[in-house]
Parts: C-alpha cells; sequence; structure tokens
C-alpha cells in the first residue's frame, strides 16, 4: 500500500501565493505521475496539474499559468505552487500517485481564499 499525505493548506488573502505537498510513503517501487485535483464545494472534482516520471507537466487551461507542479523524487514528494490566489480557487485539494496502473489518493488538504 501506498500512504500520502498532503501539506500546506490554509486561509490565504487573494493575490497571495501558497505551496502545497504531498509526501508518499508505504511500498513504493515506482511513481508513473503524480497530479493533483481539487472539489470546491457543491462542484465535482477537478484536474489541475499532473508531472510525469520524467518530470513533463500537464495543466488544464483552467489552472495553466498560475499553477506549477512540481516533484522530489528524493523524497517522493510533490508540490503543487499556486500564484495569484482567487477565491474561485478554495477547494479541497487532493493529491494522486501512480504506480503501474493503481492509484493512491490523499485525503486531501482544504485551501480557502478569502480578504
Amino acid at each position: 500500500q501506498v500512504q500520502l499525505v498532503e501539506s500546506g493548506g490554509g486561509l490565504v488573502q487573494p493575490g497571495g501565493s501558497l505551496r502545497l505537498s504531498c509526501t508518499a510513503s508505504g511500498s513504493i517501487t515506482r511513481i508513473d505521475a503524480m497530479r493533483w485535483d481539487r472539489q470546491a464545494p457543491g462542484k465535482q472534482r477537478e484536474f489541475v496539474a499532473l508531472i510525469t516520471r520524467d518530470g513533463n507537466t500537464i495543466y488544464p487551461n483552467s489552472t495553466k499559468g498560475r499553477f506549477t507542479i512540481s516533484r522530489d523524487n528524493a523524497k517522493n514528494t510533490a508540490y503543487l505552487l499556486i500564484d495569484n490566489l482567487k477565491p474561485e480557487d478554495t477547494a479541497v485539494y487532493y493529491c494522486n500517485l501512480q504506480q503501474y496502473s493503481v492509484h493512491y489518493w490523499g485525503q486531501g488538504t482544504q485551501v480557502t481564499v478569502s480578504s
């Protein structure tokens, strides 16, 4: 089994920045990709960023330019930097790890953007 722990969420004012972390532990033999999704109140979960085994990144148009995903392979950790935060970024942010064809999810970290 693989466990994921997200951290770094909190209350931030509009225009601020936040860096989320996701650390994986357990039976990790390889990490094919790590990604972040988010779910806002009353909305479906949506994909926000992905980083592949080779370090390639993918973003949907809705997050491209403000969101940056990165990873530290030695620490089995992925990061999500969000710049110029907006109230509509308020959501629970979830980390996902793909190992071969199996996906693991963390419990999520709350990000609230409000003045």
